[in-house]
């Protein structure tokens, strides 16, 4: 048997069966995340990220560029995270005991992420560069909070790991339990690439937990615009694997009326409760 039909075998016995069926839900349908992902165990996964997570907030304190606790900005992106965090159960339910954090790092990169476990940091060149509004921050921590849900990392990894280590290596890896392999210290989690179709994934169930949170998906539209103002039509080094600003504007409209009614079922609401 050769290792071709070794890995297609073992990844085979990762599917779920019978497979059920998936009931009807509101929102976006973005399926179920890649079974390949199981190669890689979430727990470590998410112990590694929250050891690079510790380091990247020593260094930001070394340089003085780590937010405080009380900072203005950093309040605004927790009140954030904490609307957008309690719809992350609908696509992961391990999201229910992650212990999520949400930092702000003074620098002037546009960029943003999510690590695995629920790791959060945004750069102030991103929020205050581009003068976010409160919508437009919701829709960006939306996306890469959705990485972490769809597991995205996880998945990359285990896809490298398969084409790296081959079928033999991979049976010693799976059942031998050694993992250690699969993490690399250093930064890997912070500068893994994603695909295009797991930016375009990320998007659409940012939306919708944006959406179900109470903030404006439109302002999906007027971030993108943001965004290729101030990079003169070309992503910003946190896209640079996404699709065209054009594109995921196009996208974005097209979700639109899938995630439109939560956000305005949300914000009727919140009116309620405010009365």
């Amino acid at each position: 048997m050769n290792a071709y039909r070794v890995i297609a075998l073992f990844v085979c016995c990762l599917l779920p069966f019978p497979l059920a069926a998936a009931e009807p839900r509101e929102g976006v349908n973005v399926g179920q995340p890649s079974v390949v992902r199981k190669l890689v165990p979430a727990e470590g996964l998410e112990r590694q990220a929250t050891l690079e997570f510790s380091q990247l907030k020593s260094q930001a304190a070394a340089k003085k560029a780590l937010a405080p606790d009380d900072h203005p900005q950093t309040r605004r992106l927790r009140e954030i995270a904490g609307r957008l965090i309690p719809h992350a159960v609908r696509f992961n339910p391990r999201a229910r005991q992650w212990q999520w954090e949400v930092i702000l790092i003074g620098a002037q990169q546009v960029n943003a992420f999510c690590m695995p476990g629920g790791k959060i940091a945004v750069f102030s060149g991103l929020l205050l560069g581009l003068q976010l509004s409160d919508d437009e921050a919701a829709v960006v921590m939306g996306h890469e909070i959705a990485h972490a849900l769809r597991e995205h990392a996880r998945e990359r990894i285990a896809k490298t790991e398969l084409t790296r280590l081959g079928a033999s290596l991979l049976s010693e890896f799976v059942g031998g339990g050694k993992y250690s392999g699969l993490f690399n210290a250093g930064g890997q989690l912070m500068t893994l690439k994603f695909s295009r179709d797991d930016e375009t994934e990320a998007d659409t169930v940012g939306l919708e937990l944006a959406a179900r949170a109470g903030y404006d998906p439109r302002a999906g539209i007027s971030l993108w615009r943001k965004m290729m103002a101030a990079n003169k039509g070309a992503p910003p080094q946190w896209l640079s694997t996404h699709p065209s600003g054009n594109n995921r504007i196009g996208e974005i409209e097209r979700h639109l009326p899938e995630v439109m009614p939560l956000y305005e079922k949300a914000a009727l609401a919140e009116k309620s409760q405010s009365r």
